[in-house]
């Protein structure tokens, strides 16, 4: 039987990702992981990934293990593959939160059990399979649907992006020169089914758009780039203005942790049409349905 590995969102196309959703929706998931381990690997420290991914295990029946990345010692205590072998041995499924996208890579290469991308440099899926889930509630599907991201194109961009356009939707893009998608990346991105633009003011990126998503400008171990990104960011902040621009009655939406003031002003996170909180509650869902996936769900 195939291994199921989660390591980016498009990689099983509009149909495995519409399954993760389903599950995640689902009433009922009943106990796959029975009796059984997850390992959580976190290089990167977080709250909502560590609390989501631990509850969705326990909810399925299974024991979850908090591991902090200098435990395992990736390439300094032992090589990525050795130290993927032995867990493998121990756990129904190895969850990693790591600084480079060929760690999970190198781990779901030799893994015989699934492997879980709970974020890299690359790539989100878990954060995009909150969003879709939170942006679904509201509009029942994104084929169609306008969605703008404004700000870094990182992994969290990247991520949403492409399951905008498996799911039908049209994502605009506005950022900084040299700090935005190339047309490569866009070319591939509009490849999955969707639309995708390019813009250079956030304006008319979120002309028309129901959703405007944005991200922190300073992602963890950029901090020496703090000033230099403050500077260059500014002319991105989502504020009251930004979204009196956007669609009649559009949501604001951040992944989150937020620094008001800097990407979003108050008024824009804390108000009546800010998402964040029911996004941030829905890692945990999407969270249930990407670990009933990868265990076999149909």
């Amino acid at each position: 039987m195939t291994v199921r590995h989660l390591l980016g969102i498009a990689e099983h196309g509009t149909d495995g990702l519409r399954r993760m959703l389903e599950l995640s929706v689902a009433p009922v998931l009943g106990s796959p992981l029975a009796g059984r381990g997850v390992a959580l690997i976190f290089e990167k420290p977080s709250n909502r990934t560590r609390h989501s991914m631990e509850m969705a295990v326990v909810g399925l029946g299974g024991h979850p293990v908090y591991t902090r990345g200098e435990e395992v010692g990736f390439d300094v205590r032992e090589t990525v593959e050795d130290a993927t072998r032995i867990l493998a041995g121990y756990h129904a499924v190895l969850a990693a939160r790591v600084f480079s996208h060929a760690v999970v890579e190198r781990m779901a290469a030799v893994s015989t059990v699934p492997v879980i991308n709970m974020v890299s440099d690359v790539s989100h899926p878990l954060q995009a399979l909150a969003d879709v889930i939170t942006m679904e509630e509201k509009v029942g599907s994104l084929s169609g649907v306008r969605v703008a991201w404004v700000g870094d194109w990182n992994n969290v961009a990247r991520s949403l992006a492409e399951a905008v356009c498996l799911l039908g939707g049209t994502m605009s893009i506005a950022g900084p020169s040299g700090y935005d998608a190339t047309d490569a990346e866009l070319a591939r991105i509009a490849g999955l089914g969707g639309r995708v633009e390019q813009h250079r003011d956030a304006g008319s990126a979120v002309e028309g758009a129901l959703f405007v998503h944005t991200d922190t400008w300073i992602s963890m171990g950029q901090e020496a780039e703090s000033a230099a990104r403050r500077e260059i960011f500014a002319p991105f902040m989502v504020d009251e203005a930004l979204m009196a621009r956007a669609a009649s009655g559009a949501w604001f939406m951040h992944c989150m942790p937020a620094h008001r003031g800097e990407e979003v002003s108050a008024g824009v996170f804390d108000g009546d049409r800010s998402l964040v909180i029911a996004q941030g509650h829905h890692r945990l869902t999407g969270a249930r349905g990407a670990l009933a996936w990868v265990c076999g769900a149909a």
